[in-house]
């Protein structure tokens, strides 16, 4: 399959649903599916806006300020939570973050994958992209209990996942992301992937106005560099 080769028809009927039990933990987010996209390695006018956001972040960014940062500190509460360690689970954008401050750079994936971590670093939120190609069924958002099967980035064999954590999980019961925390093999965003499901994730103190933004950000980066249409699944304003 080549990029933007298939039809985003095929994934419309795709749906996503969050479980209550969730909601009442606190957490928030904007989600949506994008088809008709085109991936590759990168863009010379992405890769400039790109440097320029760096910059910006690398002139305030410091380990207090990622300590004191309240929309961090929510990813942190939510996993407490729950009964997560916030020392072995550290949220995505807080992983970038701390990335960026460690090295000065951040890891190049590929356009799509560059695009939403940089929407992220940005807002602070949770972004993550999954190739609905690869995914099996509606998706749900739900409290875990144990039976799932879980292959994170880079595991050569399925983990333990622990019963009473919030996940993304498809019609074959894989988790898609443990937490905001890792990703899977099974969805993993190639220069292949032609639709993907986004996730937007934030918690009870980040207000509509912050993911209306992110979220609209990502679909207005993502058009101009990759293509593609967007359609939103789910949304507090829905």
């Amino acid at each position: 399959m080549t990029g933007g080769a298939e039809p985003f028809s095929r994934f419309r009927s795709v749906g996503f649903s969050i479980d209550e039990a969730v909601t009442r933990l606190g957490v928030r987010g904007v989600y949506l599916a994008m088809g008709g996209l085109s991936n590759r390695e990168s863009d010379p006018a992405f890769d400039a806006l790109r440097e320029q956001v760096l910059e910006d972040l690398r002139a305030g960014l410091s380990a207090g300020s990622l300590r004191d940062d309240p929309v961090l500190a929510g990813f942190r509460r939510l996993h407490t939570a729950v009964g997560v360690s916030n020392r072995k689970n550290v949220a995505a954008p807080e992983n970038l973050l701390r990335h960026l401050l460690r090295t000065g750079e951040l890891p190049r994936v590929n356009l799509l994958v560059d695009i939403y971590n940089l929407v992220s670093l940005r807002t602070r939120l949770a972004l993550g992209a999954h190739d609905l190609a690869r995914a099996a069924g509606d998706l749900r958002l739900r409290l875990t209990d144990g039976t799932e099967r879980f292959v994170p980035l880079g595991a050569p064999e399925p983990k333990a996942v622990a019963p009473g954590e919030y996940a993304y999980v498809d019609g074959e019961n894989e988790v898609l992301c443990r937490l905001e925390v890792r990703q899977v093999e099974k969805t993993r965003v190639g220069l292949d992937a032609s639709a993907c499901f986004y996730i937007v994730q934030g918690h009870e103190a980040t207000g509509e106005d912050l993911l209306r933004a992110a979220s609209e950000e990502l679909i207005a980066l993502t058009t101009r560099f990759c293509g593609g249409e967007a359609r939103l699944l789910s949304a507090p304003w829905l």
